[in-house]
């Protein structure tokens, strides 16, 4: 039974929600995040990213940075650039992207759900990624990027939903990147308790984007556990900030690969070896996107192929086995590149579906030699893999749009 709950919401006020809205900390390298800020002083990565308002002579993790952070903040929530809302109120945030909607639920769930695995997780965190957020969310004392939780569609809250959606939105927006930001927030009690117990009957809520955020909120509130060892269970730090949308509105794009050589095989060699697992099909020079499972583009001295997987290996049940990113890493990317850890590899790179195919053209003419486009992973495969306590290989979804940081900040 999953514990999402309202909260009182600290959120830009009107007028400046659309330049402190930002999009997550961890899309930007340091030099892609000062460039963000400039001439923006409102951007919320001011403060995710604090290290922005340094020059480069200071660390990105140092305590000056984490403190500036805070201090940027407090600031903010002074001169009333951030607001409060005094009551705990659920919120609805819709992003709309290429003409598809989805609308989630704003709240905060409980970090007894993650240890409990209600909330379930699909890929492995690194420490020295979560000790950032950690510092980040315990110095300021707030958790400033939602986790993207995803859920079986439920009756009850889509009614809900539709319902709230028709009053006039709290903001109201187009971001940078063509995408329709809108958000309500549902103030009526009768709602907020239906939402509460349609969530309370739901016992399966998956982590779809965000894994080192959540993992680093729950910390927290488990450091904070230990100094208040008389704690209910009802303080604010026992919940992270969460927004939950329904699978059936939800879009993974593929993660394709680069690899930067032939692991010293000629280009026949290499063909003649994909072959033993893989059906080769030349498909000249436009770029090749695989619209079924089991096939997959492959762009190697500026032409493009199609490689099919062969039953042997399709026939699979694993739910992670028969991923198509692991039968990629499994009979090509290892056996073949010698591509033996795919997370510290430096050969291979990770590029988002979201930059199509030309950006896999570009980085072979550049610094590749070879590069794959994938069929994207389903929503159905990833709760597969979830629900079977198991995780995905790294890189596997591409979720867009992403969220905003900034609207929706949850204070300890």
């Amino acid at each position: 039974m999953a514990n999402i709950k309202p909260f009182a919401c600290v959120r830009p006020n009107k007028e400046v929600a659309s330049q402190v809205a930002a999009l997550p900390y961890d899309v930007y390298n340091r030099e892609e995040a000062k460039e963000a800020v400039k001439g923006n002083p409102r951007s919320f990565l001011n403060i995710d990213r604090a290290e922005t308002q340094f020059d480069d002579s200071i660390d990105i993790y140092a305590p000056q940075v984490y403190q500036k952070a805070k201090e940027l903040l407090d600031r903010w929530m002074a001169d009333k650039t951030l607001i409060t809302d005094e009551e705990k109120c659920y919120y609805i945030y819709q992003l709309i992207m290429d003409g598809r909607t989805q609308t989630g639920i704003v709240a905060c769930s409980s970090i007894d759900d993650y240890q409990n695995n209600i909330i379930k997780k699909h890929e492995k965190t690194r420490e020295e990624k979560e000790i950032d957020r950690i510092n980040h969310v315990d110095i300021c004392n707030a958790q400033t990027g939602p986790i993207f939780l995803a859920y079986r569609a439920n009756e009850t809250i889509n009614r809900i939903v539709s319902k709230q959606i028709e009053k006039t939105p709290l903001y109201h927006f187009i971001s940078e990147d063509r995408i329709t930001h809108n958000v309500w927030k549902i103030e009526e009690k009768e709602d907020i308790d239906a939402i509460c117990t349609a969530f309370s009957k739901i016992n399966q809520i998956y982590i779809a984007d965000g894994h080192h955020r959540a993992a680093s909120a729950v910390k927290v509130g488990l450091k904070r556990r230990q100094e208040n060892p008389e704690y209910t269970g009802n303080e604010e730090f026992n919940y992270f900030l969460s927004v939950l949308f329904p699978d059936e509105q939800l879009k993974i794009l593929p993660y394709n690969r680069a690899v930067k050589d032939l692991n010293g095989y000629s280009k026949m060699e290499f063909l003649e070896l994909v072959s033993k697992s893989f059906k080769v099909t030349l498909m000249g020079t436009e770029g090749y996107q695989p619209t079924t499972k089991g096939t997959f583009g492959m762009y190697l001295d500026e032409q493009w192929y199609e490689l099919t997987a062969k039953n042997r290996i399709t026939a699979q049940k694993d739910p992670v086995k028969s991923l198509d990113v692991a039968i990629l890493q499994d009979y090509l990317l290892h056996p073949i590149l010698g591509i033996d850890d795919p997370r510290t590899d430096k050969r291979i790179d990770f590029i988002g579906g979201i930059r199509g195919l030309s950006e896999l053209e570009r980085r072979v003419r550049k610094d590749s030699r070879v590069a794959f486009s994938m069929y994207p992973t389903s929503i159905e495969e990833l709760f597969a893999v979830a629900d079977a306590g198991l995780l995905m290989p790294p890189k596997s979804t591409w979720f867009e749009p992403k969220l905003r940081s900034g609207l929706f900040i949850h204070k300890l």
